[in-house]
């Protein structure tokens, strides 16, 4: 099992030879507009994994799948020249599918966008069927009610002596 940091670093060097190499190497016209988007080598360093994005149509990423897979020799033959390690891996290539995911949360978005529009403009206009606050509140007295609530207190409840209020012993609980 190889070091971690190292199958990285692999894996960068890897997707940066294959870009330049596509670009530079291989004449296949079924080659669309391809990107290579990131390089995964597995912890062995035996295979890689590149992923690719194509510009275009369905026809245009089956054929840049096709060449792709036809140049896989070749592609690999430059990463074991430019890299001089001495097994090299094998080269799988995945499309992408990041951006497709992508434009799948854009579009989500940009119609929870219009439905929220949608909810502004039937708000606009718009009155609630009851009172706005529908809480119910207690009433608010004046200061001067209360200060006369304390004149007048009912006989026997504030006014009765600690003496009236019947103490129970700890054995009759």
């Amino acid at each position: 099992m190889a070091d971690p940091a190292r199958a990285r670093k692999l894996a960068v060097r890897i997707r940066q030879i294959v870009s330049a190499a596509i670009e530079t190497q291989i004449k296949d016209p079924r080659l669309g507009m391809v990107t290579i988007t990131d390089a995964r080598v597995t912890g062995d360093l035996r295979e890689a994994t590149v992923f690719y994005t194509v510009y275009g149509d369905e026809t245009a990423i089956a054929d840049s799948a096709a060449a792709l897979a036809s140049a896989t020799g070749v592609l690999r033959s430059t990463v074991g020249r430019q890299t001089g390690i001495k097994f090299v891996p094998t080269l799988t290539f995945v499309a992408d599918i990041v951006p497709d995911t992508a434009r799948e949360l854009e579009e989500a978005l940009e119609r929870a966008r219009h439905a929220d529009a949608e909810l502004a403009r039937a708000r606009e206009g718009a009155q609630y069927a009851g009172d706005a606050d529908p809480y119910k509140k207690p009433a608010e007295a004046d200061e001067d009610d209360d200060l006369a609530d304390l004149d007048t207190v009912a006989p026997g409840t504030a006014d009765d002596s600690p003496d009236d209020v019947p103490v129970r012993s700890r054995s009759a609980l």
